[in-house]
């Protein structure tokens, strides 16, 4: 008997540990990720709220100058950071995958790199907001209305020409853990974003120039500080000066920015068709409002969302550059799973305050009832919006873009949105059948992007990573000053 509960508790011990072992990389791997994840939420919060603030102290200036801002920023400003925001997701890529290979000095020439190819394309939108004035009156904006955008998008120049800086090193700094910088950057913004504001508008009554002149300054001086933070020797690893090698190997940068962007501005103008869709059927003016609600909290919820596609960006490329195919696996799996919790939790939010939610916007009963009917497709937008973004993270994080591009106009422009309108026009079903197209849109392109998760050879794709990072490498400046060292006789 004492033999045979011998031979038994081998096994449970066996199995105890492993358990245990399963439960510390768990931990750790959690850890790694809210450490990018946490910063990053809070970073696209502080941007999200400066905004918001922006909204508020312009509303109490007039309608119209209210309207100008709006138009503004969902139609010139949306656009704009999507290329901006989508381009610099390329860098993350590079810099992820060089950090975890510790070729620790390519990501400042990857930085200066994505500088150049970056200012280049800003410069190609800045007509957007020069000539603002004939383009919205095109796109059936009022003349008193597209005056007041042109003023705007005009005073939106400098925070543009800020983005170039601001997206990059936030991805640069993220990519080998210096998110606690990236944080305090975007609490900096919003208290100089409120402080300005009270001065200028509330204290000085310069109306829209002070709220946009608050913008400028909450938008320049904490760019200017993470500036001087790489610069002056925050990072001494990743970077050693500005280089001549900067100007060098754009052409691949260039495919990978240019693809990088057109992946996030497919999903972006996607979510934008809905809006210009519902605005032609019938009882538009309850429908828009109670859509407006749903895509505001969407918005709050992708700020969750987002961080975690920079987490996921993140921990895959750090893994696949280290080599290490097995923590690229484990690294997905947690994001996801942790993401798709959050989702559950929102989920099951809005559908137990279904009826109640909309107060908190609008008084409306009619609005009320349109938002409780919209309210289940909300929820499943907030659950499948948990998972798709991550798994574009992790797209990002193994440099997939170009593949995800074409994915994207297939799901979203292919599928969705021609089921979205058939269901609205010929189904008869409205924003509502709209909506469902869009959801089977994302749905399409979430499981589409999880078979390739799924089935992708990891080993394979460090290999990728190893021969990406090596054809793109130079000589550290310790390598050249070693081979320039005579040898002694």
């Amino acid at each position: 008997m004492g033999s045979e509960a011998k031979i038994e508790l081998l096994p449970r011990s066996a199995e105890k540990e492993e358990q245990h072992q399963l439960l510390s990389r768990l931990w750790i791997e959690s850890k790694q990720l809210w450490v990018v994840a946490g910063p990053a939420i809070l970073t696209r919060f502080s941007m999200y709220g400066t905004f918001v603030i922006s909204q508020a102290f312009i509303g109490h200036i007039g309608n119209t100058e209210l309207a100008g801002l709006s138009i503004v920023y969902h139609v010139l400003v949306k656009f704009s950071i999507g290329v901006m925001t989508g381009m610099s997701n390329g860098l993350g890529t590079l810099c992820g995958q060089a950090y975890g290979a510790k070729q620790y000095h390519m990501l400042g020439i990857y930085l200066q790199r994505f500088w150049l190819i970056e200012f280049f394309f800003c410069f190609l939108l800045l007509p957007l907001f020069i000539f603002s004035f004939p383009i919205l009156k095109l796109l059936g904006q009022t003349e008193k209305i597209s005056g007041m955008a042109n003023i705007i998008s005009i005073w939106y120049i400098p925070i543009m020409i800020s983005h170039v800086f601001r997206y990059t090193i936030r991805i640069y700094l993220q990519t080998h853990g210096k998110n606690m910088v990236v944080t305090w950057s975007g609490v900096v913004t919003l208290i100089l974003q409120v402080i300005c504001c009270w001065i200028f508008v509330g204290d000085m009554k310069m109306g829209v120039a002070g709220v946009m002149l608050a913008m400028n300054i909450a938008s320049v001086i904490p760019v200017i500080g993470l500036l001087m933070y790489v610069f002056c020797g925050g990072c001494p690893q990743t970077w050693t000066g500005f280089s001549i090698h900067a100007f060098s190997d754009l052409w691949p940068m260039v495919k990978l920015s240019v693809s990088s962007g057109l992946m996030l501005c497919l999903e972006m103008w996607y979510n934008s068709v809905l809006i210009l869709i519902t605005g032609n059927i019938k009882n538009a003016e309850v429908a828009i409002d109670a859509l407006a609600i749903c895509l505001n909290i969407n918005g709050w919820a992708m700020v969750l969302s987002f961080g975690f596609l920079a987490a996921a960006s993140v921990r895959v490329s750090n893994e696949l550059g280290k080599g290490s195919a097995k923590a690229a696996k484990f690294a997905i799996i947690v994001v996801v799973l942790t993401s798709l919790a959050i989702g559950f939790v929102l989920w099951a939010l809005v559908m137990a305050f279904q009826h109640k939610i909309s107060y908190i916007f609008s008084n409306s009963v009619e609005v009320a009832n349109a938002f409780s009917d919209l309210s289940v497709l909300l929820a499943f937008s907030l659950l499948l919006n948990s998972i798709q973004p991550v798994l574009s993270g992790v797209a990002v994080g193994a440099g997939w873009q170009s593949k995800v591009v074409y994915i994207n106009i297939i799901c979203y422009y292919f599928v969705g949105l021609p089921l979205g309108v058939l269901l609205d026009y010929v189904g008869n079903l409205g924003v509502k059948g709209i909506w469902m197209g869009m959801i089977g849109g994302t749905l399409a392109q979430t499981l589409v992007l999880f078979y390739f998760t799924y089935k992708t050879n990891w080993d394979k794709q460090v290999s990728i990573a190893k021969a990406r990072v090596n054809r793109l490498a130079i000589p550290s400046p310790d390598e050249l000053d070693n081979n320039n060292v005579p040898e002694n006789n």
